[in-house]
């Protein structure tokens, strides 16, 4: 069996939480698990309007290119499966609250990421 993929984020760039899409998107196509942890202002990625990440290309940019959006992305992550985590202390420091986020999205710590982990590698982008 595959190894799963623990993917965290940490900032609120807008392109590496695009391709962290990209990565657990194709991960999951390998049939692999993947468990994503956004923690400081990252935590913007998984709410439905992620307008407060910086330097985003919007969606229609990318489709008019072929490439897939942010939106269609995210949903195929959280549509195939994925645990998707939002850090408590990035929940505080970008002014939101559990309910901001997106349906399926759980509120951990990291000490709870880092337990599921166990000594599989992370990837942080």
């Amino acid at each position: 069996m595959s190894r799963p993929l623990f993917l965290t984020l940490a900032d609120d760039s807008w392109q590496r939480a695009h391709y962290a899409m990209v990565v657990a998107a194709g991960t999951l196509s390998l049939g692999r698990d993947v468990t994503i942890f956004a923690g400081g202002r990252s935590v913007l990625a998984l709410t439905p309007d992620w307008s407060g990440l910086q330097d985003i290309l919007a969606d229609s940019v990318l489709e008019a290119r072929g490439i897939a959006g942010f939106g269609e992305l995210r949903a195929a992550v959280l549509d195939f499966g994925a645990t998707v985590m939002a850090c408590e202390t990035g929940l505080t420091m970008a002014g939101l609250v559990p309910e901001d986020l997106l349906e399926g999205v759980m509120v951990k710590g990291i000490v709870s990421f880092l337990e599921l982990a166990g000594d599989n590698p992370l990837l942080a982008l």
